[in-house]
């Protein structure tokens, strides 16, 4: 079989980058025909996507760091997330057609992966006469709504934006239930600086790919799978393969998380619940106080990853460890709680998650958190901040009843988001940590499907392979139309 090269261009936020680039590792190990290079950019103020990239060893997989673009208006003093998201985009582009220029003599490419966010950058592709195929890190039900909304503006003319701040309820095909517009991502139904039309013009060039990988597995989304690949008009083939995670901790890793890891050891089996909001979620004084009511309401045992709003960062705001615990949290609260809770900055999510005494997750409902929950069986109180998170939660609570509400709609606005209140996130806690709840039981079961998915003969192991014969044909079509051509060049040259 004939060699093969993809390029791999991945958003460098953690939650991006971890799926796309385990998807590359899984495919160079799985086919020694084929081999990946993944672009990398860089965010100003993340370090922690950059790092994890460059400390990979695989065979068959390679990192290329592009150049980083001369700095603009747009790019360091941002009028919105949606806006520095574009312009952060847009500036890598000549980047990447040049570094691609240079590799093509080497190399010769099968095509192009790119991150939903980055399909500004189909035109690269498009410009070698190279197939170019989207790769989507969060759900099946993103990716529907998304296209539900995209088609509703191009071609019923309708205008989103009217559903941001609505009660209104939408039949969106690939829920099996209404979907309050309430839980809609905001950087979809909001048009500050434009940011729904870019949005919904990505949608547009995801169409124009030639198939899109989701992290995601038809054993969670039966409902939202089936839409997708039912032949709906104008969608490419979706290949679902997920779940795509990184499972391992590395030496360094397990050294600084030491501490935390001995702590869980000394509690009872399913007996700790873990609170973690993801890479961007923090919360101000009166919300933390909240939050720390809630947990010495619930008595139970517990694991807080506690994290400070930033200051102040260029592009895409990054929280911060706290320093002094007892400075933002309740007086006495850290005394009381001492014998049953633990109070960290960073968390190894994966490795806590997996460990024996955690029974619950209170989580930002981000993608890759939410198939770490059901990959390890631990049921998920939802308490959504940003981004698709409030979409992510409603399919989990409402649509699959895997989860328990804190509070589904909850939007995290520049911190100014109404209140959260004890009463509530006591609620949640105890919902989650029931030992014999249905909730629980779902998980446990729903934990067995997605391992087997991902085990040979399984759903996502067998899409996979049907992603990769879709690349092997244009490839092998385009030897065969090469071949013509030069043998009807030496014909000409014959007949001449």
């Amino acid at each position: 079989m004939k060699k093969a090269q993809l390029i791999f261009v991945p958003f460098p936020v953690i939650g991006h980058l971890v799926s796309m680039v385990e998807t590359a590792k899984l495919l160079v190990r799985r086919y020694d025909h084929l081999s990946i290079t993944v672009f990398l950019m860089k965010l100003p103020s993340d370090h922690m996507a950059h790092t994890y990239a460059h400390s990979l060893r695989v065979s068959g997989l390679n990192f290329i760091t592009l150049p980083q673009p001369d700095p603009t208006p747009e790019l360091t003093s941002p009028k919105s997330t949606n806006s520095f998201l574009h312009a952060f985009v847009t500036a890598y582009i000549p980047h990447l057609r040049s570094t691609v220029a240079q590799l093509i003599p080497s190399a010769p490419l099968a095509g192009f992966v790119l991150d939903m966010t980055c399909m500004p950058m189909i035109d690269v592709p498009n410009e070698l006469g190279l197939p170019s195929y989207g790769y989507v890190p969060s759900s099946a039900a993103l990716l529907g709504t998304v296209f539900h909304l995209q088609s509703l503006r191009d071609d019923h003319r309708r205008d989103v934006t009217e559903f941001s701040h609505s009660d209104a309820e939408l039949a969106v095909p690939c829920f099996a239930n209404p979907v309050p517009a309430a839980v809609l991502p905001s950087l979809i139904v909001d048009d500050q600086e434009g940011g729904s039309t870019r949005v919904l013009a990505n949608a547009r060039r995801l169409r124009d790919t030639k198939g899109i990988l989701v992290n995601t597995c038809a054993e969670i989304e039966t409902y939202a799978v089936n839409y997708l690949k039912s032949g709906a008009p104008e969608i490419p083939p979706v290949y679902p393969v997920g779940p795509m995670l990184n499972l391992t901790v590395d030496a360094q890793e397990e050294d600084s998380s030491s501490g935390i890891m001995t702590w869980l050891d000394n509690q009872p089996p399913s007996s700790v619940v873990f609170l973690c909001f993801g890479s961007m979620g923090s919360f101000g004084a009166d919300q933390l106080r909240e939050i720390a009511g809630g947990l010495e309401r619930s008595g139970h045992r517990f694991l807080w990853s506690l994290r400070r709003p930033p200051l102040s960062a260029a592009g895409l705001p990054f929280p911060t460890d706290s320093s002094n615990q007892e400075e933002i949290l309740p007086e006495g609260f850290v005394e009381r709680t001492a014998g049953i809770g633990k109070i960290i900055g960073w968390a190894p999510q994966v490795a806590v998650l997996a460990h024996r005494a955690v029974g619950g997750f209170v989580s930002h409902c981000g993608w890759n958190s939410s198939l770490e929950s059901v990959w390890w069986g631990v049921p998920v109180a939802a308490w959504p901040m940003y981004a698709e998170q409030q979409l992510n939660a409603f399919e989990m609570v409402k649509e699959l009843g895997l989860w328990v509400e804190i509070r589904m709609d909850y939007k995290m606005d520049g911190y100014s988001g109404s209140l959260v209140s004890a009463e509530e996130i006591e609620k949640g806690i105890r919902g989650v940590m029931k030992g014999d709840g249905e909730v629980r039981r779902k998980v446990k079961e729903m934990r067995e499907n997605v391992r087997e998915a991902v085990t040979e003969g399984g759903s996502s192991h067998t899409s996979l392979g049907y992603f990769v014969e879709q690349v092997m044909r244009k490839v092998e079509n385009e030897s065969s139309n090469l071949g013509l051509r030069q043998r009807e060049g030496e014909k000409l040259i014959l007949i001449g």
